[in-house]
């Protein structure tokens, strides 16, 4: 009959050769791989899922267990006999596979420090001039703006804020040149919070723009501290690289290179894959008593016990804020101008995906 329901037969799924058909096959082993590698994604089931989770992250930490042991257990053994235990293993991370990179300063790098006493920063970081710092704003000011500010002049001594208004950057580089300003520091905003920093060397440049980010207020630090009105101690890590010296030199022209260092005052810019981290802390040392059982023994008589007293020095940190963080956008050539300026440099989108992973 037409269109009646076909049966299914016994041979079905059987080649002419007596083999399956290979299309069952593959069901068959998909199931089976299922089956064998059971994911919790693959569960719909929520209480289900959870608990074959549970399961896997069990297993894998029994796993680490035992690798953990027989590893002890090898290395004991092997000072047991008085050989050398076997290597450990160097975990992968960002900073031991970054490629070698040519631009490392080395100590005996003559020509960069034949750079550093003409570059445009060797007045002032051999104190033949004081930096004076004018800090402004974008002329679309944010709420947290001022507050931000406010607490920038109180890192940076000499510093003195201006209102933007309706001057242009060019005029405003002008002005500061007139009345001897070493730097200028341009707070820009977005939807009503700070998120960039330019800062332009005077009077001839250079002027670096950096995205500011994770800002938090001194207010918002849990047991903050107060700031005192002394010159703070500067301290600048991990700028390795020729880019990330000559910035380092450009963060060191903003403050004065006779710090005083009984205000107890440091600020630190850290720099760790291109982000340059800001703390700013007061630090004091305390002595502190510390008792230590000693004791003392002689033929025919009981040990004693003698308490001596040790002072030991601590050191304690308080924050006193802001904190926040930089990366680096572009270096450019003389003061700011984004029309016909030259850049030193420039971040690209590909940098950030680049084996390098580091540029400062």
């Amino acid at each position: 009959m037409m269109g009646g329901k076909r049966k299914k037969s016994d041979n079905e799924g059987i080649n002419a050769d007596g083999e399956e058909d290979g299309h069952n096959n593959s069901k068959e082993d998909e199931k089976k791989k299922r089956g064998q590698q059971l994911l919790p994604s693959m569960i719909k089931n929520k209480e289900k899922r959870s608990a074959v989770h549970a399961k896997l992250k069990h297993q894998k930490k029994l796993e680490k267990h035992k690798k953990a042991k027989a590893r002890d257990a090898a290395e004991k053994r092997a000072l047991e006999l008085g050989e050398e235990p076997p290597p450990k293993k160097i975990p992968h991370t960002i900073e031991n596979t970054r490629e070698f990179d040519e631009t490392v300063c080395k100590p005996d790098d003559e020509e960069l420090f034949a750079g550093n006493d003409a570059d445009e920063f060797c007045s002032i970081l051999k104190r033949e001039q004081i930096p004076k710092i004018l800090i402004t704003t974008c002329r679309f000011n944010s709420t947290r703006g001022p507050a931000f500010i406010s607490e920038l002049l109180s890192v940076i001594p000499n510093a003195h804020y201006y209102k933007r208004g309706t001057y242009d950057l060019k005029n405003i580089v002008e002005y500061a040149k007139n009345k001897d300003f070493t730097s200028i520091i341009v707070v820009h905003s977005n939807r009503r919070e700070p998120d960039a920093i330019l800062i332009i060397g005077l009077p001839d440049g250079p002027t670096a723009h950096f995205k500011l980010s994770r800002l938090v207020l001194r207010k918002d630090i849990k047991n903050h501290g107060n700031p005192t009105s002394h010159k703070p101690e500067l301290v600048l890590t991990n700028f390795t690289t020729r880019l990330g010296h000559r910035i380092g030199r450009l963060i060191q022209s903003l403050f004065p290179q006779d710090p005083n260092f009984h205000g107890r005052r440091v600020a630190t810019f850290h720099n760790q894959r291109d982000f340059i981290f800001f703390r700013h802390h007061r630090y004091i040392f305390e002595r502190k008593e510390s008792k230590q059982g000693d004791s003392k023994g002689e033929k025919g008589r009981d040990i004693m016990e003698e308490k001596s007293s040790q002072e030991k020095v601590v050191t304690r940190l308080q924050e006193c804020g802001p904190r926040f963080t930089l990366k680096l956008i572009s270096l450019q050539h003389g003061t700011f101008d984004t029309k016909g300026g030259e850049y030193e440099w420039l971040h690209k989108p590909e940098m950030d995906t680049s084996r390098r992973r580091f540029f400062l």
